[in-house]
């Protein structure tokens, strides 16, 4: 009998190397080791054998009990880690990539319309200029004609640092730095993120303004250069409106002046979103105040600014009566661009 347990161990050395799959493992085990299994028959032999060759028999069949049991387990890993990876790859997803049945986005709403404000002023000669996010006292308050204690810096809501720094509250830095280190003529848009404590439906902590600067020799900039350009660009943006200029103040620009639109919900015959006025206030402007160009040492000069809310404009042009709804990353409100 231990030649023929002898034998039995070599073919399951055979049948284990020639196993494929989890199925033909199975049978190889209920081959051996179940009720009719082959080492199962042996072990019921034993009943018969002479007492002295019972040990030794029983000990080889227990040794390669154990054998099979190491090497079936081995197998079945090997081949269930096998089939794993198999399904994995069968059932592979790129969680990566977009739904190519979609149309592809045209870019955020506001980033839209932001390079439709700025396409209109490069096509119009005006150069883009940038400034750093975290601003100085100086050149975004004092320079601007807005000292310490001024009364209007509290319509500002700033985020402020320690010594003296800030997140600027408007783009306007940037018209103070361009003219402290560009010479004349100067004819510049701001576009860029800034920062004030206020948030509702209409307001945000971050939202972005396009701010415009133009300076020359004096004689050479009026306010009827900005009234033009003002008014040709509301109608590039918003089509076929009416543009009204009213009185207003600014601390860096005199005179100052809001600007309006007819509404383009209700075509200037008065509804909800105008508080039935017909208008609706798109942005503010001026001549450039003499206090600024003294802060920057400018002399014998004239130029006018202006400065708009990108949202606001967004707001307008999509008709979205939240502002809150461009941040929230909402795909039901973003696939519609």
């Amino acid at each position: 009998m231990l030649v023929e347990i002898e034998k039995l161990e070599q073919e399951i050395q055979q049948d284990f190397h020639n196993i494929k799959t989890t199925e033909q493992l199975e049978n190889l085990r209920v081959q051996i080791v179940g009720k009719k299994g082959k080492l199962t028959a042996y072990f019921s032999a034993l009943r018969d054998l002479e007492p002295e060759n019972k040990k030794q028999v029983a000990q080889k069949l227990n040794v390669l009990k154990n054998h099979f049991e190491s090497l079936y387990e081995d197998k079945k890993q090997t081949l269930d880690a096998a089939k794993l990876s198999a399904q994995l790859e069968q059932e592979y997803i790129d969680v990566s990539l977009f739904n190519t049945l979609k149309p592809q986005s045209l870019g955020h709403p506001i980033a839209q319309v932001l390079d439709k404000i700025v396409d209109y002023f490069i096509n119009m000669n005006f150069s883009i200029q940038s400034g750093p996010l975290i601003e100085d006292d100086f050149h975004n308050f004092e320079a601007l004609n807005l000292p310490k204690f001024h009364p209007a810096r509290d319509m500002q809501d700033t985020f402020y640092f320690k010594d003296s720094l800030l997140l600027r509250t408007h783009t306007s830095p940037v018209q103070i730095r361009t003219m402290e280190t560009h010479s004349l003529p100067i004819r510049v848009i701001a576009p860029g993120n800034v920062f004030r404590r206020d948030y509702d439906l209409t307001h945000s902590p971050m939202f972005h303004q396009v701010e415009g600067l133009v300076v020359d020799e004096m004689g050479k900039i009026s306010f009827a250069n900005l009234k033009f350009i003002l008014e040709d660009f509301l109608r590039y943006i918003f089509g076929d409106v009416r543009v009204r200029f009213r009185a207003s103040f600014f601390p860096f620009t005199e005179p100052s002046a809001e600007v309006d639109i007819s509404c383009v919900f209700c075509k200037g015959n008065g509804c909800r979103v105008c508080s039935h006025t017909g208008w609706l206030e798109v942005l503010g402007c001026g001549v450039v105040h003499s206090n600024v160009f003294k802060a920057v040492g400018y002399e014998n000069v004239s130029g006018y600014a202006f400065g708009l809310g990108v949202e606001r404009f967004a707001m307008l042009l999509h008709r979205v009566n939240d502002l809150r709804s461009f941040f929230e990353t909402d795909l039901r409100v973003l696939e519609q661009f």
